[in-house]
């Protein structure tokens, strides 16, 4: 079952990890921290779209799966060059950071991963700034798909619904303006 909860949930990971940044930078435990919390971003916004595509997600945390899983199952997640490349090391951070006390990992990497991590987020429109394709016109198609009494409360849940429903939106297009 879809559940915008799944992207709020990973969204916040990220929020943590940034704040956790910003303020104790140098702070090896904390870094951990971040690690971890960039690592349950991707895990969870993988895993929100894969639920939104019908898929029972199995208990893992690896990214490596998940990202076979979406590929396999016709996910429009936006899996970023960045993410791809280090899907490894994602998955590293999830259980170094939480089993392995003499891990230390540098700086340097774990801001590269929130940059990164941030833009994967951004290029799959989990923000608060509007998704520009979810024009007035296709807010009203979307409002078609959610039940009457469903509150959106602010552009990251629009958001979220259109990227659930996205697919859906598209091929009810085609099917109204036939080539």
């Amino acid at each position: 079952m879809c559940d915008i909860r799944y992207f709020k949930s990973a969204y916040h990971c990220y929020d943590v990890a940034a704040k956790l940044m910003r303020f104790y930078k140098s702070d090896e435990m904390y870094l951990n921290d971040v690690a971890y919390n960039l690592q349950q971003c991707v895990e969870k916004t993988l895993k929100a779209f894969l639920e939104c595509k019908g898929v029972t997600v199995p208990p893992t945390h690896s990214i490596r799966k998940l990202i076979a899983m979406s590929r396999n199952h016709g996910s429009v997640v936006i899996i970023t060059d960045w993410i791809e490349k280090n899907q490894f090391e994602l998955e590293a951070w999830e259980t170094d950071t939480r089993y392995n006390f003499d891990i230390c990992l540098e700086a340097e990497r774990i801001e590269t991963g929130l940059r990164e991590v941030k833009l994967f987020l951004e290029r799959n429109h989990m923000g608060n700034l509007l998704n520009p394709d979810l024009t007035d016109e296709q807010k009203a198609s979307l409002r078609k798909l959610l039940p009457r009494d469903l509150e959106i409360r602010d552009d990251f849940e629009w958001n979220c619904y259109y990227n659930i429903f996205k697919k859906k939106l598209a091929d009810t297009a085609d099917t109204a303006n036939p080539v």
